[in-house]
């Protein structure tokens, strides 16, 4: 019989980032409400979080960063101006952001000192019990939500749950990089080391991590003791790498496409193939990239 784990009922999703990459469109709106078509990157990110069982959402922000909590808030003016002038799937649309029963906690990361150390923020609103963390930069297409896939390996098999990806191997100085010692079933390895963007040629293997985890509140004993690593920064990954002496962290090839919405070429192609699949406009942006040669211009 499978052991039942502790139900993780809590996410955090750190958005102090500066989203330098998209300056001047970031100077004053934070990166996770660029649109993605219709909806911004975080609501995205929350609707993913919400399918796989999450009841807390836990924003770590920053200077600059209200437009996110008030996305997520009620809007009285809005809502009584959609309704007077009957859009009332508008208007439905703005109310069902998110479920009755789902809250938003904010808490401020004061200085930029890396993913780590805005993990460790969230300690207070976490408390002692498993949460995920999702990174609203890396948007994954997929027809059961990956938080939800990764939510189910950790019900069957508790410890901490890190979504990898094979990546080319000149690109593993952007990414973690983890290794793995024994595969438990298909998709799903035992972690035995993880590195912080190493060189290609020191790469220990092409997993990449990418932006969704499953992590054990043991973490946060890790996080608070660790020295700044790379790029002078407090590393999620370098806690992750003393986490896994002690308990189980598992490495998970998940199901779905993801787009690196942190880069301008992989928030296109997100746009674009997002595009193709809404209901309202697949059709007619079809019909429009059909008339596109291959320079981009209208034929």
């Amino acid at each position: 019989m499978i052991k039942a784990h502790t139900k993780v009922t809590k996410a955090v999703f750190p958005v102090a980032g500066l989203g330098t990459r998209f300056l001047p469109a970031t100077k004053a709106s934070p990166k996770e409400m660029l649109p993605i078509v219709d909806r911004p990157l975080i609501q995205y990110a929350a609707e993913e979080a919400v399918a796989a069982g999450i009841t807390d959402l836990i924003f770590i922000t920053g200077r600059g960063k209200r437009a996110i909590e008030d996305h997520f808030d009620k809007a009285y003016e809005l809502e009584a101006e959609l309704q007077a002038h009957g859009k009332n799937k508008l208007l439905k649309e703005v109310r069902g952001l998110l479920p009755e029963g789902v809250t938003c906690s904010f808490t401020r990361q004061s200085e930029a000192l890396g993913l780590g150390h805005a993990v460790l923020c969230a300690q207070h609103l976490v408390g002692d019990e498993p949460f995920a963390v999702i990174l609203a930069d890396d948007l994954i297409d997929a027809e059961v939500p990956v938080l939800k896939q990764m939510a189910q390996v950790h019900a069957e098999r508790g410890g901490s749950v890190i979504a990898v990806q094979n990546v080319p191997r000149t690109d593993t100085a952007s990414y973690g990089i983890a290794s793995t010692s024994e595969q438990v079933s298909k998709g799903l390895s035992r972690m035995s080391a993880i590195v912080e963007k190493p060189k290609p040629e020191e790469a220990p293997s092409t997993l990449g991590v990418v932006g969704r985890y499953i992590l054990s509140p043991r973490i946060f004993h890790y996080l608070s003791s660790l020295r700044p690593g790379a790029g002078r920064e407090i590393q999620l990954t370098d806690a992750i790498g003393r986490l896994l002496r002690d308990e189980a962290v598992f490495a998970y090839e998940f199901s779905g496409r993801r787009y690196d919405c942190g880069s301008k070429l992989g928030y296109l192609q997100a746009t674009v193939n997002y595009a193709l699949k809404h209901p309202e406009l697949a059709a007619d942006f079809r019909a429009f990239l059909g008339t596109l040669g291959a320079s981009g211009r209208r034929s």
